[in-house]
């Protein structure tokens, strides 16, 4: 019998051990990625205090459009760019969660640098 891989349980044991690596500081916190099949959500952490500093996603109220797809995330990574600056941060360090750096967490993290975010 041929074993089924789990895709999102692989994601999972890349994103801790990615994780082990990378940690978010009241300096320069996280930026995470998390994509679904028909939204993308992007939150900026800081680790130390374990508080979400600012959120943004294809779910949000003023969001219009489908939110799979690369054009939606890289609004939304302008979006926490622009949500970051007005809390004073300038520098996170990008946590992929898991996935390729390839296409929308790939135009997430372009969107956020365009924005003004330095990744």
């Amino acid at each position: 019998m041929v074993k089924q891989i789990d895709k999102n349980e692989a994601r999972l044991r890349r994103h801790r051990r990615v994780r082990n690596k990378i940690s978010g500081t009241a300096a320069r916190p996280r930026l995470d990625v998390f994509r679904s099949a028909k939204h993308i959500y992007a939150q900026i952490i800081d680790d130390e205090q374990g508080v979400t500093l600012v959120s943004a996603s294809t779910m949000d109220k003023d969001f219009n459009g489908f939110g799979g797809n690369v054009e939606a995330a890289a609004e939304i990574g302008k979006k926490i760019a622009a949500k970051a600056l007005e809390k004073g941060i300038t520098e996170v360090v990008f946590d992929r969660g898991g996935y390729v750096y390839h296409g929308r967490v790939k135009a997430l993290a372009d969107g956020a640098r365009e924005g003004g975010l330095k990744l």
